[in-house]
């Protein structure tokens, strides 16, 4: 059951993003645009009130509880960032906004959006792990079976601070964006 609230909660979050933009620059209805973009978060509420109802029932923590918790960090982490990404592409591809510039490598630029990028993840971590040893705790049971992907995930959190910093050494120009030519419709 749980596995099938995850699915739910990960369709209904690009669906939410999805229908908050296109109703936002398509239908030019931004405040109803702006409702489905606020009701966004509430997809990891449902996700955590869904695990921790699974785990008070008597569900035995596994790895279905740890999934649950990785979406919720993840979330945590980067769904702001993404909500702006994906609003900034939908102004420009939908409403005639400007393009979206992306810095460009060897600049300060791309060296502070990198390490901005890893703050994010550790951030997802911290609240991913977070939720697993609170699930484990609320158990009753222990958080050993709940902790397995975050060992993996530690090794893929200390890989992307090393690429990440490593932004930072090949610093050789101050110019901030990549220029971008427009395209014809």
């Amino acid at each position: 059951m749980l596995l099938a609230v995850i699915a739910a909660c990960e369709v209904g979050f690009w669906v939410l993003l999805a229908a908050g933009l296109l109703t936002r620059y398509l239908f030019r209805l931004p405040k109803l645009g702006m409702a489905f973009l606020l009701a966004v978060p509430l997809i990891d509420v449902v996700m955590l009130v869904a695990s921790v109802i699974d785990i008070r029932s008597g569900g035995e923590p596994s790895f279905k509880h740890s999934l649950a918790a990785i979406f919720i960090g993840v979330s945590v982490g980067f769904g702001h960032r993404t909500l702006q990404w994906a609003d900034a592409w939908a102004a420009y591809k939908l409403a005639g906004g400007p393009r979206p510039v992306k810095p460009r490598k060897g600049t300060k630029a791309k060296a502070e959006f990198e390490r901005r990028g890893w703050y994010r993840h550790l951030l997802a971590y911290a609240v991913g792990v977070g939720v697993m040893i609170g699930l484990g705790l609320l158990s009753g049971q222990g958080y050993d079976a709940l902790l397995g992907p975050a060992w993996t995930w530690t090794i893929v959190l200390v890989i992307d601070a090393v690429v990440s910093f490593s932004y930072s050494a090949d610093v050789t120009e101050d110019d901030d964006c990549e220029p971008r030519k427009e395209v014809a419709a």
